[in-house]
Parts: C-alpha cells; sequence; structure tokens
C-alpha cells in the first residue's frame, strides 16, 4: 500500500552535505526527509577522507621506523600487518558513521531519515522504492559522487582497483600501477609504497599535482622518486591488458611506445557526480556532460523548488564545502535566496608527505588576472622546527598583491603542511597585509611559524636574523 508523508524539505542523500541541509533546516524549524539509498555517512567517512587519512597515518609510521633521519635512535624495519591495520581502519569508519552520522539524528525529531532508493516526478513527488510518496516543498540534491575510469582499450574487460576498493584489498600486492597523480593518485600511491610495494605512477601532464604551483608539483614528483617510486610524468596511456601474471599498462613516452606492468592497477582519475536516475531531466533541471548539476549563485538549479549541494556541482570536491553548500542551500530554500555561494577563499590539502596546501592564487594565477604579483618562497631549512625534527623536505610561498601588499594567496610543501593553512585562509580571506604577519606573535619551535618568516621573506633575508627576530 502506497503511503504519503508532507515535509517542508526533502534532501536525496545522505552525507556531508544532506546532513549539514537537514540539520540546518530542522535549526530553521523546518520537518525534514533524509533519502539514502547507501550507507549513511557518505563518501567522506566511509570510502575517502576518514579511512585514506587513517591508513595514511599508519603507512607514515610504518616508514618512519626506518626512515627518520635521527642518529643514535634505532631505525628498525620489518613487514606490515595490513590485516591490522585494515581492521583498525575499518573499527574507526563505523565508529564514526555512527557517533556523528546516525546517533546525530536523535538530536533532530524534526529530521525522518528513508534509507530507499528515490525518483523525482514532474508532479513535485518523491517516489521510493518500497512504495512511500514524498511531499515536500523544496527539494536538496546531495546524492554524492562515484569514482569514474576514462575509456582507455581494454581497461573495462581488465578490471580495476578504484579508490574505494582499493582501501579494502586483502592483502598487499608486490607492485602496483597508478593512473593519475592527482591527489588521490598521490596519497595512496605514496601510502602503498611506504607499506613496502612496488609503485609506479602515470601522469599525463608533464608534473604530478598539476592542478597546484608548478613548483610544488616538480619538488614533490621529486620526493617521490627519492622515496622509490617510478613517477612518470607526460605519458599517455594507450591500453590495458591483464594475464594470470597481472597487469600490462601500454604508454607513449617521450615519443615512443613502451609498457609498464604490475600486479595490480589502480585507477585514480577523478570522481563524476551521482545524479543518473534520480529523474532530473523531467524537472527541468539541467545537467552537464560531466553529471554536474548547474545551479545559481544560491545553489538553486533552474527549477526554483529544487537546489543542490557537494560533489553533485562537480569540482571542487571537498566535505567541508559539501557541508558549506548543504547548510547555506538549505537556508536558502527556507528563507529565500539571501546568501551567495562564495568560494574564494577555500583552502586545499592533499595528504601526501610532504603535504601540500594551497588556498587563493597562485603566481601564475595572479599574472593571469593581470596582477604581477609580490613572491616570497621560504625553505623549510629556514624554520627552526623543520630543522629540529629533520624534516626540511618543502617550502612555503606567499603571493601578495604589490600596490595593497595584501596576501592574495599562499602554497605550502611541507610535512603537515594542513596545519598551516588556517592562518593562510584567514590572511587571503580577511585581507591581511604582510605587514600584519609579521607583527603578530607566533609561538617558537613550532611550523606555523614558518608564516611569520615567509612573510619577512617579502622585504628580508631571514638567513641574517636570529632567532624569533622581529
Amino acid at each position: 500500500m502506497t503511503t504519503s508523508v508532507r515535509f517542508d524539505l526533502a534532501v536525496l542523500g545522505g552525507g556531508s552535505a544532506g546532513f549539514a541541509a537537514a540539520i540546518k533546516a530542522a535549526e530553521l524549524s523546518a520537518r525534514v526527509a533524509i533519502i539514502e539509498a547507501g550507507t549513511l555517512g557518505g563518501t567522506c567517512v566511509n570510502v575517502g577522507c576518514v579511512p585514506s587519512k587513517t591508513l595514511l597515518r599508519a603507512a607514515e609510521a610504518h616508514y618512519r621506523r626506518s626512515h627518520h633521519g635521527f642518529r643514535g635512535a634505532p631505525s628498525t624495519d620489518g613487514q606490515p600487518d595490513w590485516t591490522l591495520i585494515r581492521a583498525q581502519k575499518d573499527d574507526l569508519v563505523g565508529d564514526l558513521r555512527q557517533t556523528k552520522y546516525s546517533d546525530v539524528l536523535g538530536a533532530y525529531p524534526a529530521i525522518t531519515l528513508f534509507q530507499d532508493r528515490a525518483m523525482l516526478t514532474p508532479a513535485g513527488e518523491i517516489h521510493l522504492a518500497g512504495g512511500a510518496v514524498i511531499r515536500a516543498s523544496k527539494v536538496i540534491v546531495a546524492t554524492g559522487s562515484s569514482p569514474w575510469a576514462p575509456p582507455i582499450p581494454g581497461l573495462a574487460e581488465a578490471g580495476y582497483l578504484d579508490s574505494t576498493s582499493a582501501m579494502a584489498v586483502e592483502s598487499l600486492p608486490p607492485s602496483l600501477i597508478v593512473i593519475g597523480a592527482g591527489a588521490v593518485g598521490l596519497e595512496l600511491g605514496q601510502l602503498f609504497a611506504r607499506l613496502g610495494v612496488q609503485v609506479t605512477l602515470l601522469e599525463a601532464q608533464s608534473r604530478v599535482a598539476p592542478a597546484e604551483d608548478p613548483e610544488v608539483g616538480k619538488a614533490l614528483g621529486h620526493y617521490l622518486r627519492s622515496e622509490g617510486l617510478d613517477v612518470r610524468t607526460g605519458v599517455q596511456v594507450e591500453a590495458v591488458a591483464r594475464a594470470e601474471s597481472g597487469y600490462t599498462v601500454g604508454i607513449h613516452e617521450g615519443g615512443r611506445p613502451t609498457a609498464v606492468t604490475a600486479d595490480r592497477l589502480l585507477i585514480a582519475t577523478g570522481r563524476r557526480p551521482n545524479t543518473t536516475g534520480l529523474g532530473l531531466e523531467g524537472l527541468g533541471v539541467p545537467v552537464s556532460r560531466r553529471g554536474d548539476l548547474v545551479v545559481n549563485d544560491y545553489l538553486q538549479t533552474a527549477n526554483p523548488g529544487v537546489y543542490a549541494a557537494g560533489d553533485v556541482l562537480g569540482d571542487p570536491m571537498l566535505v567541508y564545502v559539501a557541508a558549506y553548500g548543504g547548510s547555506l542551500a538549505a537556508e536558502n530554500a527556507i528563507l529565500g535566496n539571501k546568501r551567495r555561494y562564495d568560494l574564494a577563499a577555500l583552502p586545499r590539502v592533499t595528504f601526501t608527505d610532504p603535504a601540500i596546501g594551497s588556498v587563493g592564487l597562485s603566481e601564475a594565477e595572479a599574472r593571469a588576472r593581470g596582477i604581477e604579483p609580490l613572491i616570497s618562497r621560504l625553505p623549510l631549512d629556514q624554520v627552526p622546527r623543520a630543522l629540529a625534527a629533520h624534516e626540511t623536505r618543502g617550502f612555503i610561498k606567499l603571493v601578495a598583491d604589490p600596490n595593497s601588499r595584501r596576501i592574495i594567496g599562499a602554497q605550502v610543501l611541507a610535512h603537515e603542511a594542513g596545519e598551516l593553512m588556517a592562518e593562510a585562509t584567514l590572511a587571503v580571506r580577511f585581507y591581511l597585509r604582510i605587514e600584519d604577519l609579521t607583527s603578530t606573535f607566533h609561538p617558537y619551535l613550532t611550523l606555523s611559524e614558518g608564516i611569520k618568516l615567509a612573510a619577512q621573506t617579502f622585504d628580508r633575508d631571514v638567513k641574517t636574523l636570529s632567532c624569533c627576530a622581529a
């Protein structure tokens, strides 16, 4: 028997964007339905940020046993227990899924969860696979994204690992080819290499991390090669074949055909929005060729009753962007379009080691906008904390407007670079000047002091300054 339920807002998707939207709407006294067809919690907690960063830390701990730079501290090596590492990751994922998603619903009686598949209809109803019909004044589509693979000849027939299945393999393979050297390919490639897997990393662009400042990609590629990864850039993947002995990937490199082989193959070429099969076309909601939903500055689609947030909008697919977008979409849907979607000061972190952190404009991006920027580049060997930790790989680069001396961008390559991005983001967002950073106290023997030292480098040679010199 079909049942019909009325809500003020229906949210399709139970991940970060969906939960943020539902919570905001509930706080605005709306009755909300969350409809989730899969596992509650979305990409980040289940198959993205949480499990990958847990495994990355485990791989780093194993690697540091024999690569720590301290004479007198015993260096030991050994085989990692992948089964225990993977189980610990799974335990954390389960705990966070319960405490940050399932248990959270108990605090909001205005939110009702439907674990079912949904279809939007032109009549303004949402039909669930189980037979229920939901009617809502407004709808937010927050159905997330899934790993995407390019149409490489032979790939579909050969089969492959993606970012989800790679973190759940039963055992570590002796060797692994990774296609794609963006954030996911870099993180997982280094992770497996540090656990003893021979990794070959293939990237079509001329450097790894092609979306980042060229200096960052060039330096990180050098560091990964020094750890034993076979990093190949500027290659064109032609075909994939699989035999009993493993995978063969045919490539063009340096203008000539060649091939690389390994036991397993990981495709890390990005993600695509989950927007098919929802009935969006019948509602007049445009979808791009990649599957991205097209929205205005208020996250509203061409159908005034339908909003969207999170990975369904396309890049940047970041969990904190999804949460921000979900909350904003709900507020606009309930109260009217009052707040604009603004990603002007958006930090990004790639959790390699050294890690990449960036916010605002790069040097090249500033010039593309007609700005001839002031540039400060501070090597990590000029930061006392990095020297004390024997971890001096990388640099801090600040970009400033030449007229106002305001900080308009920052790029960092450093161990735990992500921990520096909050200050850099605040500097970009609130138009801080070089002098605002140099005149602010930074505790000594912290990596964050590097931000002040980099700001001082605009006008001074920090090599000529004593410790903590103002």
